[in-house]
């Protein structure tokens, strides 16, 4: 029995995390999906539900494979914060992120929440490519 944090900050890198994950998680497992918004003048409506669809993507990807909780943080804090915090509180065996390819030559390049994330996790992670930027 496996507990999964997963950082679901957009429906696709939700969707690819997902692809990462159907392949290893199983019955008794928990992917426990994580939004982080910053709240007030800095969050809109549109930023919540648009969270909220990309932890929907991860509950009606993996839902039938094993057990999904949602959470939704609008709070003052960091996402990288948000992300340890829940690694810490549901106890994660694997905290599982998504990174973008920024250049042509595929060189990755973190950003500051996947970098603050990597040096700062004291639980395994999985670093998932997303689609590269142009």
């Amino acid at each position: 029995m496996t507990t999964y944090v997963v950082g679901a900050q957009s429906v696709h890198t939700a969707a690819t995390l997902c692809d990462y994950l159907q392949t290893r998680v199983g019955e008794g497992d928990t992917v426990v999906a994580v939004n982080s918004l910053k709240g007030g003048d800095d969050t809109s409506a549109e930023d919540a539900r648009d969270g909220e669809d990309a932890l929907n993507a991860v509950a009606s990807r993996l839902g039938a494979h094993c057990t999904v909780e949602t959470h939704q943080y609008i709070r003052d804090q960091k996402p990288e914060e948000d992300l340890l915090q829940a690694a810490e509180e549901f106890d994660a065996d694997e905290l599982v992120i998504g990174i973008r390819k920024r250049n042509p030559t595929s060189k990755v390049v973190f950003g500051s929440t996947a970098q603050a994330v990597l040096l700062n996790s004291s639980v395994p992670m999985a670093v998932v490519p997303l689609t590269r930027d142009a």
